[in-house]
């Protein structure tokens, strides 16, 4: 099986695919809505000073998140 984590535990240039999302509500409804779908591939491609937030690349285009919001994303890891 696939190494599991959560989003902001992905290292920078690592390729991932979401797996799922945890909770329910607006804010699960949002990332969703941004292109955070179970399935599609991820990649985090660079973090702030300090970490957050971090940069991840999702459906072609670049999205920053908060690390408490990245931590509800639940990723596989792809091995190359």
């Amino acid at each position: 099986m696939a190494d599991t984590m959560t989003l902001d535990q992905l290292d920078t240039g690592r390729a991932a695919t979401i797996t799922a999302i945890d909770g329910d509500g607006p804010l699960v409804q949002r990332l969703m809505a941004l292109g955070l779908l179970e399935g599609s591939p991820v990649s985090v491609t660079r973090r702030a000073l300090g970490g957050d937030p971090i940069e991840v690349e999702i459906m072609g285009y670049a999205l920053s998140l908060r690390k408490a919001d990245a931590r509800r994303v639940k990723v596989a890891l792809d091995h190359e």
